[in-house]
């Protein structure tokens, strides 16, 4: 599958951690409504199946607590919420606000394989307490853990880039 080029080209420097973080926020507040919603369209279907009456039965039991294919159905959702972005346009709705970019090295859109493996190590640093987020102040070219794993970059795009 031929890689697309993402728009605008250009060399455009490394995106800091405040940005990132920054970014990140905004997300994180888009990701929490999408988990509300797939939640509650979850609990829809599953009442379609058990009725009203006895999943609130099984809630009460505790049945419903910890539920595999819930828990599934969500990590899913937002694997398919970052994928989506980063390798169509390279940028999240809170990478759009904060001028950032998400790319390889010539310009292009990441692939599938590299979201996936940036989202899996992403997981993986906030579980290290945030390292691979705060390796950026370390690393020459200020790139995260899951930049690295996944060979591409985030970039900082000039702020008047819509205007053109």
């Amino acid at each position: 599958m031929p890689k697309h080029l993402l728009r605008p080209q250009g060399q455009y420097p490394s995106a800091g951690l405040g940005r990132r973080f920054a970014a990140m926020f905004y997300d994180l507040l888009l990701c929490l409504a999408l988990l509300m919603v797939v939640t509650f369209a979850y609990k829809l279907i599953l009442m379609g199946f058990y009725g009203e009456v006895q999943l609130k039965q099984m809630s009460d039991a505790g049945a419903l607590d910890g539920d595999p294919l819930l828990s599934t159905v969500l990590f899913l959702s937002l694997f398919g919420f970052f994928a989506k972005f980063w390798s169509h346009s390279g940028q999240t709705l809170g990478m759009q606000v904060w001028s950032l970019r998400i790319q390889n090295s010539d310009g292009t859109a990441i692939s599938l394989w590299q979201a996936l493996l940036r989202f899996l190590v992403a997981i993986g640093s906030w579980l290290l307490l945030g390292l691979g987020f705060f390796w950026v102040l370390w690393d020459k070219e200020k790139r995260s853990w899951h930049d690295m794993y996944s060979d591409s970059q985030v970039v900082q795009l000039p702020k008047d880039i819509h205007k053109k």
